[in-house]
């Protein structure tokens, strides 16, 4: 393995002060693309987080149906992610109530949910939203309709993103529900115009998979000039991905989608610590080479995180350096 430098990169900061660097647009859910645009709003001049919207758990999975609009958890985190000045607008959205009939609510869902009322439209509502926050960056839903997901999991039908997520065992096929939703105009628009796409970390069926799952996405990717790069999972994920190395993450990820081959890998150099049965991931450049995909390798640990998670610093400035150097992939059908 061959861990990167960690120290500051003059050129990023410049590209951070000036906010002159490249559009990037990063997609997937949950935790993992919230941390991705931590890294990535270091770097960019633009940025647009693409967010599956298949959650069906907590406090999304609650308001979600009753109110007919996409589920707002993974879109409020981005919100936040892309919020780096602390206000109190901030911490409303970050806020969870305890107790009550709103127990186990984000606020941020329900403010999200109220302005979706408001404005008559759910991007709407998540462009007031940004204005409030003071976001550096765009969020859009991939589809502007709740989906479902499917999945045949080791032979049998585990329907719902929190069940397959649990369910133990090579996930076959996954599919999304309505099989027509179609992609966001925005999503494909950004898509279109970006110099660098990135998917990961996060959950790989439920999350990346999940959106790309969306009609046109796929091919919107595969046309684009954008360099594609897959950053990794730090670790296997129990019940989704246990006992899958990162050849089959890969391997998956492309069977699934037909997504293209990514350019870069970004992958961590150092060990970790992990409790049975999770794993850390195994990367082998020699196998990722039968892909087409270089290994870019670097120490990306956060250091203070008392569980295993990406440093936003050291992936921002990894994927910062990898945006600097642009290939065309010309387009692939």
């Amino acid at each position: 393995m061959r861990p990167v430098e960690t120290s500051p990169d003059p050129i990023l900061e410049a590209m951070e002060a000036a906010r002159s660097g490249p559009s990037v647009v990063a997609i997937g859910g949950g935790t993992g693309l919230s941390q991705a645009l931590q890294a990535i709003h270091r770097y960019a001049g633009d940025i647009t987080a693409i967010v599956s919207v298949a959650d069906d758990g907590g406090s999304s999975g609650r308001l979600a149906p009753d109110l007919q609009i996409p589920p707002p958890g993974d879109i409020r985190r981005c919100l936040l992610a892309l919020t780096p000045q602390d206000s109190i607008w901030r911490r409303l959205f970050e806020y969870r109530f305890e107790g009550a009939d709103v127990r186990g609510h984000s606020l941020g869902n329900l403010i999200i949910a109220s302005l979706a009322d408001l404005e008559g439209d759910f991007e709407a509502a998540l462009r007031a939203a940004e204005r409030l926050l003071g976001s550096v960056g765009s969020v859009v839903p991939v589809s502007g309709e709740r989906l479902h997901l499917e999945a045949i999991v080791d032979g049998a039908a585990v329907s719902g993103q929190a069940s397959i997520t649990a369910a133990r065992g090579p996930v076959e096929r996954i599919w999304i529900e309505p099989s027509g939703a179609r992609a966001c105009d925005s999503a494909l628009d950004a898509i279109a115009a970006a110099d660098q796409i990135v998917l990961g970390p996060g959950s790989l069926y439920t999350s990346v998979i999940a959106a790309l799952l969306v009609s046109d996405m796929v091919s919107a990717i595969n046309r684009s000039r954008a360099r594609l790069v897959w950053v990794a999972n730090l670790t296997t994920q129990d019940g989704e991905t246990l006992r899958m190395d990162g050849a089959d993450h890969l391997e998956a990820l492309l069977e699934q989608t037909g997504v293209r081959s990514p350019s870069a890998i970004v992958a961590n150099s150092t060990a970790i610590e992990t409790a049975a049965p999770v794993e850390s991931m195994v990367i082998e450049t020699e196998v990722f080479a039968t892909f087409g995909a270089d290994v870019e390798w670097g120490d990306l640990i956060d250091p203070i995180s008392p569980w295993p998670r990406h440093d936003p610093a050291r992936l921002g400035g990894m994927l910062g350096r990898l945006a600097m150097t642009y290939d065309d992939p010309g387009e692939v059908d």
